[in-house]
């Protein structure tokens, strides 16, 4: 009876070569078979007959050819891998013959963390306005534009006043009607006064009778009335003039207050109203920073206290401050209150209308062991919080004089182990720990490569300020920095004299 089937070489049909690094498996039984029958091959085989081969065919020249030229493609890749992956490069290998990873290490340091409540504030301008037209009408002129700096009363807007100027005037005809009623009705309610006079002195000779007293004096009165009457129309003609001419002076827009013009929006022949915004106004030498406090931060947060506003186009990163005033009404819905920090804006750097992280500090934490929270690794396999620790104490890390960060050099394999630390507290950049002491070499990169077990790694020292900048880059900041160091340093390929 015969054995199982098999290849040329032994192998049963349908199984793949082991021991070469599995790149024999990237080609299958049936790949070679489905080759040979499309180029018409003997089908190879070799069977066992009593546990003795029978004779074996071979492979026509042609056929093996074909072969290896289908193989070559598909090998040549995996080669490639299987070298860089065993050896030739240089890396440096422990007694099990694996890899040493490389890793960033700071030296951990004891202290006090400042308490911080970080915030999001709104900058605003110092006495910032927003103009406002009082009265409808069509732009003639613009004086003002964005960026300008402008003094208290200087034009801004010039609207079309010909319909005003009209105004003014039927205004003041009508004022001069009324003064001329006004003259009128005195006169008459003088010559009324007189002939009252006369009626009365007849009367006390018995030379009028009562009735016609009595007519004079009605008379007399209704003069009176009138002369109140046209007084008041010249009153109201005087008031008609002064609105007509205070509406004239208001065809042309003035600063209310001297400062820098933004968010113009003024044209020429445009239609403006009350409700039409033209410019704001504000004094960005001096700028106010709004924050939202909530009822519970109102228990350790108050006025006096230190507050850092950060802001990626300021020079130095931050802006030092005191918390100016906090407002003692509470929204009645959300509970929360605002506060306002003035500092100095000589540079204009902060424009008014930005979103700046603000750090309020309002204490300290207890002393700790400090490290950085790029330190802080959850454990895989135990699912502990705690750092890498160099443990090997007679021989801890070398660092060379000012080499830190990307001029230092790797140091030969030192031991590492993880060790499981108490977060006493945490701040923007470190925390406080506890179960390690200051001074220790811990992992602050690479915490990833030992896979939650102890190891050795080769170190590149690192100090505090290279850590915390590295903590400080957003997402973007890396992935452009990873991609300006993948370019070359030169090119060969340039053009002599280009």
């Amino acid at each position: 009876m015969f054995g199982e089937s098999r290849s040329a070489e032994g192998i049963p049909r349908g199984a793949t070569r082991q021991g070469t690094g599995g790149t024999a498996d990237l080609l299958k039984t049936s790949q070679i078979r489905m080759l040979m029958k499309h180029e018409k091959l003997p089908y190879v085989t070799r069977r066992f007959v009593n546990d003795q081969p029978e004779p074996t065919t071979r492979y026509p020249e042609t056929a093996l050819k074909k072969i290896l030229l289908c193989l070559f493609p598909i090998l040549t890749p995996a080669l490639m891998i299987l070298q860089g992956c065993t050896g030739g490069s240089g890396e440096s290998r422990n007694g099990r013959n694996q890899l040493v990873p490389a890793v960033e290490a700071v030296q951990a340091r004891y202290g006090s963390l400042p308490l911080v409540e970080r915030l999001s504030g709104v900058v605003k301008a110092r006495n910032q306005v927003e103009i406002y037209p009082e009265i409808s009408a069509v732009i003639e002129q613009v004086h003002g534009q964005n960026g300008d700096d402008v003094a208290k009363g200087q034009p801004l807007v010039s609207l079309r006043d010909r319909e005003f100027r009209e105004r003014l005037n039927q205004a003041r005809a009508a004022f001069q009607i009324a003064e001329a009623q006004a003259r009128q009705a005195e006169a008459r309610l003088i010559e009324s006064r007189n002939e009252l006079a006369r009626s009365r002195a007849l009367a006390e000779k018995g030379l009028t009778s009562d009735a016609e007293l009595e007519s004079v004096e009605t008379r007399a009165l209704s003069a009176e009335a009138d002369m109140e009457l046209a007084a008041a129309r010249v009153n109201q003609a005087r008031a008609t003039v002064a609105e007509r001419e205070e509406a004239l002076t208001q065809t042309v827009i003035r600063a209310a207050v001297s400062g820098t013009i933004g968010n113009r929006n003024a044209e020429v022949g445009m239609m403006v109203g009350p409700g039409t915004r033209l410019f704001t106004l504000g004094q960005l030498d001096t700028v106010r920073v709004e924050v939202v406090l909530t009822d519970r931060m109102l228990d350790y947060i108050e006025t006096g206290q230190r507050a850092g506003i950060q802001a990626p186009n300021l020079p130095s990163g931050e802006l030092t401050a005191s918390l100016s005033r906090i407002s003692p009404f509470l929204h009645p819905v959300t509970h929360s209150t605002d506060a306002e920090i003035d500092l100095a804006n000589t540079e204009h750097t902060l424009k008014s209308g930005m979103f700046v992280p603000v750090d309020i500090y309002y204490g300290e934490s207890e002393e700790a062991t400090l490290i950085p929270l790029s330190a802080l690794y959850d454990n895989p396999l135990s699912g502990a919080t705690g750092v890498y620790v160099a443990s090997d104490t007679a021989n801890p890390v070398v660092v060379e004089p000012g080499a830190t960060g990307e001029q230092a050099v790797l140091t030969e394999p030192v031991p590492f182990e993880f060790v499981p630390v108490e977060v006493v507290a945490k701040g923007r950049m470190s925390a406080g720990v506890r179960g390690i002491e200051a001074g220790s070499w811990i992992v602050t990169i690479g915490q990833d490569l030992f896979g939650g077990e102890s190891g050795e790694a080769r170190v590149r020292p690192v100090n505090w300020a290279w850590v915390e900048h590295l903590q400080n880059l957003q997402r973007e900041n890396l992935l452009e920095e990873i991609v300006r160091r993948q370019q070359p340093v030169g090119s060969d390929t340039a053009v002599p004299g280009t």
